[in-house]
């Protein structure tokens, strides 16, 4: 099946587009061209007319003299003169006639019967008397006539005004339309390719988040599906690289914790004095070497919890939780905790049931508990908070500790990172708490942050909810 491109699109379109609005300005041009061209022709003729109807009167006159003059000296040169100026007057009339204008035709048939006349009547030795009535209308019909052609060309040019208002009007829908079918064109490529993109900016945010579990899959021009193709490529060997990575670690971590239990309890054993009396700098020396192999057990089960979370993340089963209870059993769970710091701990969130992963959702809030509870001030209060705004499930955990230091706020949730800011009481981590809880809330497709507060930590966990209630 043939598929073109995105350049093929966007070339297709703007020729589309161009051929729309450069077409309309031609058809504009054209029609301007034309009624420019008759306009002038208007204007020619109507110099004509008046220039015509002026030597027409003019030769009039000329005839109506040499009528009288060859009356009273009968001189055949006379007589030439007049009927130099009839011909010349005839042309005129005949030239006036070639316009077929109506309002002059029947004046000019007119004007032709006197003219005769007025020949005939010196033909035949007319008195002048006879004669003067046929020459006064002549004089008479030049005058109509000089009305006819003016209002020969008014009407002319009013036609023209009405045919240049309905060109108008036409060339106004027809610019119009081709504006409306450019748009039309640029909204269908825009909305053919907005789609495609979108795909491509959520597939690369969930590349991101390191989401490898869906397969990608772009449509639109060709081009973008074979970019689609290529990331989903980069999906799989990225998924493929992160196995190797959480095999490695779990390999190593594996290695390492069992000689370093054997280790351990080795230095317990030197602690206690099992093999012999340690003196003052022999035991402190065992003290410093338990104290390092506690952090390193530390810090590699941290390790295989934090990989047993992003193990965990691809995996999802969610039912709905309702809420409320879900919080007050996390709360039942941390109270003995919270009891030994003489800690309050409320809990406000709205009776509603929420489809999700309960055991990770359970990991999130813990971790969150357990922190805030680390870092809170005896005799403190620790509020969690539970809603729903724009489709979406907001958990929040607000501590009265020193809260977040504001250059830690985006490293505070890398793993093994733990903030400036200590809390009042000894605390042991690893510094992979909140690590688990981003790496969990992006698994459910939400996300975590840092809210700005005046006092204490403020956590906030975002999760789509899909169904509200």
């Amino acid at each position: 099946m043939f598929r073109i491109s995105f350049r093929q699109a966007m070339l297709a379109g703007f020729v589309l587009i161009v051929v729309l609005l450069g077409g309309t300005s031609l058809r504009s041009w054209l029609v301007v061209e034309r009624f420019v061209e008759q306009s002038r022709m208007n204007g020619e003729q109507a110099l004509q007319v008046a220039a015509w109807i002026q030597e027409l009167g003019e030769r009039t006159v000329d005839l109506a003299r040499s009528a009288r003059q060859f009356q009273v000296l009968q001189d055949p040169v006379i007589r030439q003169r007049f009927d130099d100026h009839l011909g010349q007057a005839l042309a005129i009339v005949d030239r006036l006639d070639s316009l077929s204008a109506k309002p002059l035709r029947s004046l000019l048939g007119e004007w032709r019967m006197r003219a005769d006349a007025l020949r005939s009547g010196l033909d035949q030795g007319l008195p002048a008397a006879e004669l003067a009535p046929v020459m006064g209308s002549l004089a008479e019909i030049n005058g109509l006539l000089k009305g006819a052609g003016q209002h020969w060309i008014d009407t002319r040019n009013s036609a023209l005004l009405g045919e240049l208002e309905a060109s108008r009007l036409r060339l106004g829908g027809q610019i119009g339309l081709a504006l409306a079918g450019a748009l039309l064109v640029a909204m269908a490529i825009g909305w053919w390719l907005v789609r495609p993109l979108r795909n491509l900016e959520r597939v690369i945010a969930r590349l991101g988040e390191q989401r490898f579990d869906e397969p990608v899959v772009v449509g639109g021009p060709a081009d973008f599906r074979q970019l689609g193709r290529q990331l989903d490529w980069l999906r799989q060997r990225l998924a493929e690289l992160e196995a190797d990575r959480e095999r490695m670690l779990r390999h190593v971590s594996h290695e390492l914790k069992t000689p370093l239990t054997a280790l351990r309890e080795g230095v317990a054993l030197l602690q206690e004095e099992v093999p012999g009396p340690l003196g003052t700098a022999q035991f402190e020396v065992v003290s410093i070497l338990q104290n390092n192999v506690i952090a390193l057990q530390r810090q590699i089960e941290g390790l295989l919890s934090l990989n047993a979370a992003a193990f965990d993340s691809s995996r999802l089963v969610r039912r709905p939780v309702d809420v409320h209870a879900f919080l007050v059993d996390a709360v039942r769970r941390h109270e003995l905790h919270g009891k030994a710091r003489h800690l309050t701990l409320t809990i406000e969130a709205p009776d509603l049931h929420v489809p999700l992963d309960r055991e990770k959702l359970a990991v999130i809030v813990d971790n969150l508990l357990s922190n805030a509870i680390d870092f809170s001030p005896e005799g403190g209060e620790i509020r969690l908070l539970a809603s729903v705004d724009s489709g979406k499930l907001r958990l929040e955990c607000v501590d009265q500790g020193p809260g977040v230091a504001e250059d830690d706020v985006e490293r505070i949730f890398e793993p093994f990172v733990q903030g400036r800011r200590k809390p009042s009481a000894q605390r042991l981590g690893s510094g992979v708490g909140l690590s688990i809880v981003r790496e969990l809330a992006r698994a459910m497709g939400g996300h975590v942050c840092v809210l700005p507060s005046d006092t204490g930590a403020h956590f906030c966990v975002e999760l789509p909810n899909d169904k509200k209630k």
